[in-house]
């Protein structure tokens, strides 16, 4: 009866203490977490550049609409995958705004300001992403 292997009051007391060791949360096992976040939103990492920051991004923002810059070829199933992994709200809805680059005219040359894509993403009433 290999199978069924009877086990002593020496086998389990150890077993208890690596679980108790386990809830014990320190740095390292934070950092850990968060590597396999990374992990899990690997294809995700890219879409979200960076939130974008300006007056009229903050009236949007008491009204539960946030702005963000994003990749140029991420579409919004990607952008709320991306919103619902790095800050853990559910997106209602994404809005998709194309700037095109512009020439522009400064300081007597002629440059090109660079076209951006900007995603409007609406949260339900009560969520909320803290940018700043």
């Amino acid at each position: 009866m290999a199978i069924f292997k009877k086990t002593t009051e020496k086998e389990v007391a150890p077993k208890a203490e690596k679980k108790a060791e386990k809830k014990v949360k320190t740095p390292a096992v934070k950092v850990a977490k968060l590597a396999k976040k990374v992990e899990k939103t690997g294809d995700l990492a890219g879409v979200l550049v960076r939130p974008h920051i300006t007056e009229k991004a903050a009236i949007l923002a008491e009204k539960n609409t946030y702005v963000f810059e994003v990749a140029k070829e991420s579409n919004k199933q990607e952008i709320a995958k991306a919103i619902r992994a790095v800050y853990g709200v559910v997106p209602v809805r994404v809005n998709i705004i194309n700037l095109p680059s512009a020439r522009v005219f400064v300081r007597g040359k002629m440059g090109l300001r660079t076209g951006v894509r900007k995603a409007l993403v609406t949260l339900k009433k009560g969520d909320k992403i803290e940018i700043i």
